[in-house]
């Protein structure tokens, strides 16, 4: 168990502090319930961060395993499908109108969960090959706009919900989420054409 892999094991743990942060939040008392998301934002930053620091020890220092590629996706789907299941919940909807207050849209959450299985068979099939599935600059850049958003979001519900431009970012951003996701899986297909076609034909 090197140091980015025990890296990767704390934000494991900070990814379930937040997911249960966010499963305790109510809109119905956002005024004192409100440091919930408060505190969920710093540990979803710090875990973040921690993501960009394993994967630099881990080449910087030729750390690289098997476990790790496993583990370190696997925490990534975790936080922000998790974020975005969470935001997506009862506990974020209006009782009055019935809205979610998040802005988000079931199927977007759709859209964003099939990527995340869609890649997972992929990378599943390719290392049981024997092949490396390393993430593409797509998939990197998805993974950072998909970071920005989850925090917009959680920023919008308590510091800027009365301003109007952070209700415009927070549904450019969604929206620019739903896009660039969407576009990795057609970049991840077509990444995967010829381990497919292999496949097909063994």
């Amino acid at each position: 168990m090197n140091l980015p892999n025990q890296i990767t094991l704390v934000r494991l743990l900070l990814t379930i502090v937040f997911c249960a942060l966010l499963s305790e939040f109510d809109v119905r008392e956002r005024e004192r319930g409100g440091w919930l998301l408060d505190v969920g934002l710093a540990l979803f930053i710090v875990a973040g961060v921690s993501d960009i620091i394993d994967g630099y020890l881990a080449r910087r220092r030729n750390q690289v395993t098997l476990l790790g590629r496993i583990l370190d996706p696997f925490v990534d789907k975790v936080l922000v499908c998790g974020a975005f299941v969470l935001l997506l919940g009862p506990n974020f909807v209006e009782p009055a109108t019935g809205r979610n207050v998040t802005g988000l849209s079931a199927w977007m959450v759709v859209v964003i969960l099939a990527r995340e299985l869609l890649v997972s068979g992929l990378r599943g099939f390719s290392e049981a090959s024997g092949q490396v599935y390393a993430a593409n600059i797509v998939g990197k850049a998805k993974m950072a706009v998909q970071s920005v958003t989850i925090g917009w979001i959680l920023v919008s519900l308590t510091h800027g919900r009365s301003w109007e431009p952070w209700i415009i970012g927070r549904t450019v951003l969604i929206w620019a989420t739903v896009l660039i996701t969407t576009a990795s899986i057609f970049a991840y297909l077509s990444g995967a054409r010829s381990m497919l076609r292999a496949s097909a034909a063994a």
